[in-house]
């Protein structure tokens, strides 16, 4: 791509730019008894509005040294232990998980004017769970995990095609790809749970389920 198409003639007033927020409130009184039931909750609502791929959550992670990274993954299960994404276990962002054993993650459902901010403590998922949810991948996906080298740098595009091309030889004749020892679940047991509504004036709601000594209490943050 030449530089000419690559340099744009409208330079966006980013201090300019605001949306305003009136989709709906969020009253303790609304909320659901427990946070997973509230995330499912808002899960259904925003897939029934047509947010695609509503299940995508931003995970954040650190290094030992504090330094922070994140990027977009999908949810692949919710219940009262937590939220739960699949990876490779030799990239980055697994090698950060299990040397600091935290994370947060982030849904955002920008067109209806909303988050859910989920943050605690991570562990691996058994083999039996990463087996089930590993048979209901596609099995191009399957192949895809065996492929790639997650994280590592690459000489160029040829490598993963060949790479893939490679594993696709390997196995053309087995009726199921196995779990690739290299790759499963984490799980992320939250300690934090906010809700977050936007509102006219930037007076947005911000309702919190927050684990303590004596069991899950819901707060309300200002905005």
């Amino acid at each position: 791509m030449a530089d000419a198409d690559i340099t744009s003639n409208i330079t966006l007033d980013l201090p300019a730019m605001r949306a305003h927020y009136e989709g709906g409130t969020l009253d303790e009184s609304e909320l659901a008894r427990t946070w997973h039931e509230q995330l499912q909750y808002w899960l259904d609502q925003a897939a029934q509005q047509g947010v695609v791929e509503p299940n995508a959550m931003v995970l954040a992670t650190a290094d030992p040294q504090g330094r922070p990274s994140s990027r977009t993954v999908l949810a692949k299960g919710l219940d009262s232990r937590g939220v739960v994404f699949f990876t490779n276990y030799t990239s980055t962002k697994s090698h950060e998980l299990a040397a600091t054993r935290y994370a947060s993650a982030t849904f955002p459902w920008y067109s209806l004017q909303r988050q859910a901010h989920v943050r605690g403590t991570v562990e691996k998922v058994d083999v039996t769970e990463t087996a089930a949810y590993w048979a209901s991948r596609p099995r191009e996906s399957q192949l895809g995990a065996w492929a790639s080298p997650q994280s590592v740098v690459v000489h160029s595009r040829n490598t993963l095609d060949s790479s893939l091309a490679n594993i696709q030889r390997q196995f053309a004749d087995a009726e199921e790809v196995p779990v690739p020892p290299h790759w499963g679940g984490w799980r992320i047991r939250p300690e934090v749970v906010e809700f977050w509504q936007g509102r006219r004036n930037r007076m947005h709601d911000r309702l919190r389920y927050k684990l303590t000594r004596d069991g899950w209490k819901v707060e309300r943050l200002g905005p």
